[in-house]
């Protein structure tokens, strides 16, 4: 990524149509292309060639969910693309034009697309059965939540398995309320925990809230070190926890949920010591704390497995999705066994949550975590990318803040670094001009303008010298005459 932003990505749309030199197969990949003296280098190497396309194509598709599908869904890029395979840390389009996929499904792709171990598991699982109910017995759910658990710190021992992280996230907001006999919860401001009627209630960024009933749920200040108004110091942000209990309350709460890391609100990892100060209010009113590992968990950060860790505590629920099953949809909340004795009073079920497929393929996830040390490897892999976009930063203004831990990374543009006045509009067409390059990032943030780096944790260093390495991709001085989609 050392040059995703440098020095001539927006000049005008018809330099953009005329200069897009990649070929659309990947055997025909070139070694290096020069246009106006830049210089963009040509993918590692890799073993593995996907079989001929013969499927719809990509207006074909996209008539189809115009017709078909929901008009609520949107796509990425001016021209969509078209993924039809995906090898470890690469995505293949319907021309065999290989990428870097530095995205990983949002966060989602931890081993690696089609990783051999997690296919093998699968495959042997459907071969055998493929779902049964949990009013049967079978070891494939007993063995996956004793791994997971064992992963767990603390008495973190009971595991109730989903199909989501919104479905894990609802789950603990009605244990939380269960178990405290209240109703209030404290989420963060800029915060995404779902899109159900209790998640939506606890997200915080107005684009993801339909004007329903959201009651309940409290917003504190967001710990943000780069735009909050306490910059890094987290004990003075949770404060403001402290003051919503005392003010918006009866002064009990049901529990406090938050992310280590902000994912869809743009990769901002909370200030320092603000966990511990927070946790202390929560607790002393009565209240659960919540960890939503759905997006930082299963070793992404690198430096540990959990990313509440990183703040020095212990919750007393956990939940997440995402990469607990390498893009399998699976989800799990675990909890304490006295926590976890609420759900006794009722009758509590999940048809499809924990079935043999899924957690198959969970426990095949851990294993590859643990046998390839991905966790060590996103710590020095992303570690060592931090480094140079941090390097580009101190080169160039539109880049507004480097961030995150381990490879779950945020690059903030900004027109204008004294204001941070939001890049949204270069932030789309630098997208896109890296999409040509061959690399697929996302992006995120309540202004849309951060760049979001979550791509499988298989991606090893000598990989991301490729997108680190691609100069000349920006000259911001002409972004409005570009047609940005």
């Amino acid at each position: 990524m050392q040059r995703f932003i440098t020095k001539r990505v927006l000049s005008s749309t018809n330099s953009l149509r005329s200069h897009r030199c990649f070929s659309q197969l990947a055997q025909k990949q070139t070694s290096s292309i020069h246009e106006n003296d830049i210089h963009v280098p040509k993918l590692p190497p890799f073993d593995y060639s996907p079989p001929p396309y013969t499927g719809p194509s990509s207006e074909q598709i996209l008539a189809k969910r115009k017709q078909y599908l929901s008009p609520s869904l949107f796509h990425f890029y001016s021209k969509p693309l078209n993924v039809v395979d995906g090898k470890m840390q690469y995505l293949f389009d319907e021309n065999g034009r290989r990428y870097l996929d530095g995205f990983g499904g949002i966060a989602t792709v931890c081993c690696g697309h089609s990783h051999p171990d997690v296919v093998d598991a699968v495959v042997k699982q459907l071969n055998r059965i493929q779902h049964s109910t949990v009013l049967y017995l079978n070891h494939a759910i007993a063995d996956f939540a004793e791994a997971l658990a064992s992963k767990m710190p603390g008495n973190l021992k009971v595991v109730f398995f989903t199909n989501s992280g919104t479905e894990a996230n609802e789950l603990a907001l009605m244990i939380a309320r269960l178990y405290t006999g209240c109703q209030d919860i404290i989420s963060l401001r800029n915060a995404y925990h779902g899109n159900a009627a209790g998640t939506m209630g606890a997200t915080a960024q107005s684009i993801w809230k339909f004007n329903v009933i959201q009651s309940g749920v409290h917003h504190a200040l967001n710990p943000d070190p780069y735009r909050g108004v306490f910059g890094s110091d987290g004990e003075m942000y949770a404060k403001d926890v402290q003051d919503i209990i005392d003010y918006g309350t009866s002064g009990h709460v049901a529990g406090f949920i938050s992310e280590a890391i902000q994912g869809v609100g743009g990769i901002i990892e909370m200030a320092p010591d603000y966990l511990p100060a927070a946790y202390k209010s929560v607790k002393k009113a009565g209240g659960l704390c919540i960890a939503d590992e759905v997006q930082v968990g299963f070793g992404r950060t690198g430096s540990h497995f959990w990313g509440f860790e990183a703040q020095g505590v212990v919750p007393d629920i956990v939940t997440m999705a995402k990469g607990i099953g390498n893009g399998i949809p699976l989800g799990a909340v675990v909890t304490t066994p006295e926590i976890a004795e609420v759900l006794t009073r009722r009758c509590y079920f999940n048809t499809f949550g924990g079935n043999p497929l899924c957690t198959a393929a969970g426990l095949a996830v851990l294993k590859v975590i643990e046998k390839e040390n991905l966790q060590e490897n996103a710590l020095v892999v992303g570690s060592h990318l931090k480094k140079r976009l941090t390097e580009l930063k101190d080169k160039y203004e539109i880049i507004g803040d480097v961030r995150g831990r381990g490879l779950m990374l945020g690059v903030e543009l900004v027109t204008d670094r004294h204001r941070k006045t939001p890049a949204k509009a270069e932030t789309l067409h630098i997208m896109d001009q890296m999409k040509d390059l061959g690399v697929l990032v996302g992006k995120g943030g309540f202004y849309g303008n951060v760049f979001r780096i979550t791509p499988p944790l298989c991606f090893y260093q000598r990989r991301c010298r490729f997108p680190c390495g691609c100069d000349g991709l920006l000259d911001v001085k002409d972004v409005k005459s570009a047609t940005v989609m």
